[in-house]
């Protein structure tokens, strides 16, 4: 009852600050952002002054209608770029870290892209909302370490992952946690709740992050800073086949898709002390149960343990990025 008070209160009432931080010089990807919470980043980011500002999209005439919106609406040209991207796809996201290597830097990923589906599909080889929202996200984001890291060498700047999760992380069940192999379990249509999956695609983002975070600062490489975040709900097409009651939750209490984005872009600028922390309202904030319980450790290196393998077989070598 707790955790409903406070979401309806945060939705309601807490006004997430306007950015204003500089961005000046630097080069960003925003996944995501024909639309949604990623175009609105996006536009953000050309704002503040960055140099170079990539649209990673599945569509390329969708990118492109985003590009002159946020050139429209901020009177900077020659800043925004669009590259195809497709989550659903490996190589895709191989051939796009690849472009990205010729890049004369890299300084912020954001990984917003994701969907939310309750109809079961595949794609690559695991259900279509985990390749998405937790294979393909973290095939692109170690793919892409060593050059944020060159970056941060070469600029003395500390480049920054960016991930997009959501406070219903805190909502799943998981009751594929207790499964000799959490992959398999999820990858089982006959047993896979649907209705969870998106929830739980969210709770598997928040492990590998953390996890990341702690390597990463172990492995004595340059520093980059990686935090996840809640955005809140808010409207976007994110959740456009789910239902009549979720769109009514939406039209009472969503955030405009500009106020939502605005975490995002605090997230990218937020400091070392976010480093491998969960963000809600533009603070740093204690994640769901199934993370800081007890088991929650345990749950966190089965996790990571189990993409760790699947990111080998998918691209060999890759953890050696960490």
């Amino acid at each position: 009852m707790a955790g409903l008070l406070n979401f309806f209160y945060t939705q309601l009432f807490v006004k997430l600050p306007y950015p204003t931080h500089s961005f000046s010089g630097q080069t960003i990807i925003v996944t995501g952002s024909n639309t949604g919470l990623g175009l609105e980043a996006a536009r953000h980011f050309t704002r503040l002054g960055a140099a170079k500002v990539i649209l990673a999209v599945r569509s390329l005439s969708k990118g492109e209608a985003a590009k002159e919106s946020i050139e429209n609406s901020t009177d900077r040209k020659g800043v925004v770029e669009v590259w195809h991207l497709d989550l659903g796809n490996y190589e895709s996201v191989k051939e796009f870290a690849k472009k990205a290597e010729g890049l004369a830097r890299l300084d912020i990923l954001v990984e917003n892209a994701g969907i939310a589906r309750e109809v079961w599909s595949v794609l690559e080889d695991n259900e279509a909302t985990i390749t998405t929202n937790v294979v393909s996200t973290f095939l692109l984001g170690l793919l892409l370490l060593p050059k944020l890291r060159e970056s941060g060498q070469k600029f003395d700047v500390t480049p920054r992952v960016v991930v997009t999760c959501s406070e219903v992380h805190a909502w799943s069940s998981f009751t594929e946690r207790k499964s000799e192999n959490i992959f398999d379990a999820l990858n089982d249509k006959e047993s896979a709740n649907m209705a969870d999956r998106y929830q739980v695609s969210k709770l598997l983002q928040v492990y590998p992050c953390r996890e990341l975070a702690t390597r990463a600062r172990k492995s004595g490489k340059s520093d980059v800073i990686i935090n996840y975040l809640n955005p809140g709900l808010c409207h976007s097409e994110l959740a456009r086949d789910s239902g009549f009651g979720l769109a009514v939750l939406k039209f009472l209490f969503a955030r405009s898709t500009e106020h939502g984005s605005r975490s995002l872009v605090n997230a990218a600028e937020a400091g070392e002390e976010t480093n491998g922390e969960y963000l809600s309202d533009c603070h740093i904030a204690q994640p769901g149960p199934l993370v800081t319980s007890e088991e929650g450790p345990e749950i966190q290196k089965k996790v990571w343990d189990e993409l760790s393998a699947k990111l080998e077989k998918i691209q060999p070598g890759i953890m050696g990025n960490v």
